[in-house]
């Protein structure tokens, strides 16, 4: 039992021990922290009361800044009350400035108008003073000149309009005869310049052509038995074959001279070969046309060539060569059309207009030409068909179609087409016209002049290139003379057709005859 107390003993001691420890370490921790809590709460209360001076500092604070602003304000908004009333006091002055000032123009306004229908009155009444006077004075004056005032105001319009006549036919005058010298002098120059770039030769050509024979033993054989050799020439060909008594020759006759010429090949190949027969002649006849188709395909690119004009159908360069064999007045066409065609591109190029375009109208202007024996129609016309086939353009087409005046130019290049072809075909030589056709455009050109009221008579001189009218002085002015000319040249224009140009010569004499006894 006494082990069991002391065992006891000895393991309750350290537990009690153990307790006892941790009920004063328990008491004493209490106490320590019962200690920290009270100083806690006290800096937690020092804390809070220094917030709320802090806070207290920072509203009074935020009071006084507040009632600064608003104070501030105030005085703003009362410094803009101020300046807006003082504003509104200068508009309404202004105003009322304004309003005086219109009362006081109105009154001057109406004084005026005032005076202005006391004026109108006295103006009306000098007027209705004026008009009297001015009708006693009409009755006077009709009394004096025994003349109405109808009458009176025919004659003096008589006279205003022959003053105005003969002013405005000086003037006219004086604007022709300056214009002329103007547009005379550039003409001259550039036509002169084309000319002298443009050197051609021009050949009188014929309907027909002269084959030389070896011998006149030649003749007969060409004739052949009972006339088969030429009858089969004559045949394939589409030519006159004229055998007279000239020695050594064969005279070709055809209206057409591409048949001329084949003839002619055809017939010099049988002299040379000799053997002439019927089936020879065709056999010949066939080589001779082939060369003339080369030779007519070779002329037309030559011409192209020279004048510098490509991208052409290859019909209407086998046109252009077959011009060679045309002739118009004895001018070889292709010649003629060469020659228009550098004309032309020369005068666009100093004008300035489109140089190409006049030469490719100058050179297709006859294209028809080569056709109008096949074709009916006139040569431009079938120009125009021609043209528009093988698809050339519009303005080429109305270039060349206005060179005889059938259509009326729209462009400059049209212009200098038909100038161009005027200034081949009156250069000297380049042209001759049948003795007929000579006569009769003299005559017409004396008839229109003739026609004409107050001309005495009138001659037709310098090969048509010019005419001189006499004028009866006792019915024709020196001004009627102008209008009389300028008549007579529209009239030849609009029905005569004549290369060149053709001056009209007026003239007014007056003589005086008496004799001393």
């Amino acid at each position: 039992m006494d082990a069991i107390d002391n065992q006891i003993l000895m393991f309750g001691l350290p537990v009690a021990g153990i307790v006892i420890g941790t009920g004063v370490g328990y008491v004493i921790r209490k106490k320590v922290a019962e200690k920290q809590i009270g100083s806690a709460e006290d800096k937690a209360q020092e804390i809070v009361k220094t917030a709320r001076l802090r806070a207290e500092a920072a509203k009074k604070e935020m009071i006084i800044e507040a009632k600064d602003e608003v104070h501030k304000a105030r005085v703003d908004l009362d410094k803009e009350i101020k300046e807006r009333r003082n504003e509104i006091s200068r508009a309404e002055r202004r105003q009322i400035q304004r309003e005086e000032n219109l009362e006081k123009k109105l009154n001057s306004i109406d004084k005026k108008e005032d005076q202005i229908q006391r004026k109108i009155k006295e103006t009306n009444e000098k007027k209705e003073e004026v008009e009297r006077l001015h009708q006693i004075q009409m009755t006077e004056l009709e009394r004096i000149s025994g003349l109405t005032r109808d009458e009176a105001k025919t004659q003096l319009l008589n006279e205003v309009e022959k003053d105005i006549r003969h002013d405005s036919i000086v003037m006219m005058k004086d604007i022709e005869s300056r214009a002329k010298e103007e547009a005379e002098k550039n003409a001259k120059n550039i036509l002169s310049f084309a000319i002298q770039k443009c050197a051609a030769d021009h050949v009188a050509e014929t309907t027909v052509s002269v084959v030389n024979l070896p011998n006149d033993e030649m003749k007969g054989r060409i004739i052949g038995r009972e006339g088969r050799n030429i009858r089969a020439l004559e045949t394939l060909t589409g030519v006159d074959l004229i055998i007279d008594d000239t020695p050594e020759a064969v005279i070709l006759s055809s209206f057409d001279p591409i048949r001329r010429e084949v003839a002619r090949v055809a017939l010099e190949k049988l002299i040379v070969d000799g053997r002439i027969h019927p089936a020879r002649i065709e056999e010949m006849v066939n080589k001779a046309q082939k060369e003339i188709d080369a030779q007519i395909k070779q002329e037309g690119e030559n011409a192209t060539f020279d004048v510098g004009i490509h991208n052409l159908h290859p019909e209407l360069v086998k046109l252009i060569g077959r011009l060679k064999f045309r002739t118009s007045y004895g001018q070889n066409v292709l010649k003629h059309s060469q020659e228009v065609a550098y004309l032309a591109g020369i005068m666009a190029a100093e004008i300035g207009a489109d140089a190409r375009l006049a030469k490719r109208a100058g050179l297709l202007h006859d294209i028809g030409k080569a056709v109008d024996h096949e074709i009916e129609g006139t040569h431009i016309e079938i120009g125009m068909n021609l043209l528009k086939k093988y698809k050339e353009s519009k303005h080429v087409i109305h270039a060349m179609s206005t060179h005889h005046g059938d259509y009326e130019p729209e462009t400059i290049e049209a212009v200098l087409v038909t100038a161009a072809d005027a200034i081949s075909a009156a250069r000297p030589g380049a042209r001759r016209e049948t003795l007929e056709n000579y006569v009769n455009r003299l005559e017409s050109l004396e008839k229109i002049a003739n026609d004409k009221a107050g001309v005495d008579y009138s001659y037709a001189i310098q090969a048509g290139r010019e005419i001189r009218i006499m004028v009866m002085p006792d019915k024709i002015t020196d001004d009627d003379m102008v209008l009389l000319a300028r008549d007579i040249k529209k009239q030849v224009e609009e029905e005569l057709e004549y290369p060149g140009h053709i001056k009209i010569h007026m003239i007014r004499e007056t003589r005086h005859v008496n004799y001393a006894k």
